[in-house]
């Protein structure tokens, strides 16, 4: 019985230095991680996220999106993210410090999302782009038809409604979620060279600075 107790406080003391050591650890390296506040752009980055991006990022995690698609790109010597132009850099934890819970995932059915905003500025995709893309899906990604209202048209038409996807006589309005995940997508940019995101020696590429 003695032995037994030994042993069980023993077990408890690996466990509990085993827990100190991962979570009290980590929170010591990352924890205390702030912005950096750019004296040339007169900026702190990473940029807070607006209240409809926040309320995005929730209807993105109800709708279990984080099944299909990261928000995390690799370095160039672990994957061939920045090949598939998901990224010029890789993503560190500072990119993640105003986010509560960081949508990391771990599959790609679809393509890495840590910078569609940054992507669909490039192709000069406007608002009213992307959510006909969320009603109609496409390559392998569902439509969200249930995020939408088609109702008849009665006296003048909504500003928001969609135009050329609704019948004749009708008309196809976004709802508050499909607006929130849409300004949530467009928030997502990973686009400033922080100092630890620089490459490291062997990755066969030169640092850069701010984008």
């Amino acid at each position: 019985m003695k032995n037994s107790a030994v042993f069980f406080l023993g077990l408890f003391a690996v466990f509990a230095l085993s827990w100190a050591g991962v979570v009290l650890g980590t929170h010591g390296q990352l924890g205390e991680l702030a912005p950096h506040f750019d004296e040339m752009e007169e900026k702190a980055f990473p940029l807070r996220q607006s209240g409809l991006a926040a309320r995005g990022q929730q209807v993105f995690q109800d709708l279990g999106c984080i099944a299909c698609h990261t928000q995390q790109v690799r370095r160039p010597d672990y994957g061939s993210d920045k090949a598939r132009g998901w990224g010029e850099r890789q993503s560190v934890a500072r990119d993640y410090i105003y986010q509560a819970r960081p949508l990391l995932g771990s599959n790609r059915a679809g393509p890495d999302l840590a910078n569609y905003g940054a992507r669909a500025a490039e192709k000069e995709m406007t608002e009213a782009d992307m959510l006909v893309e969320l009603y109609n899906g496409g390559d392998e990604r569902p439509p969200h038809r249930f995020l939408f209202e088609l109702r008849k048209i009665v006296g003048e038409p909504s500003p928001k409604a969609l135009h050329g996807v609704a019948p004749e006589g009708y008309e196809l309005v976004p709802t508050e979620r499909a607006e929130n995940l849409i300004a949530y997508l467009l928030s997502l940019k990973q686009t400033y060279q922080f100092a630890e995101a620089r490459p490291y020696e062997g990755d066969g590429e030169t640092e850069g600075g701010a984008e």
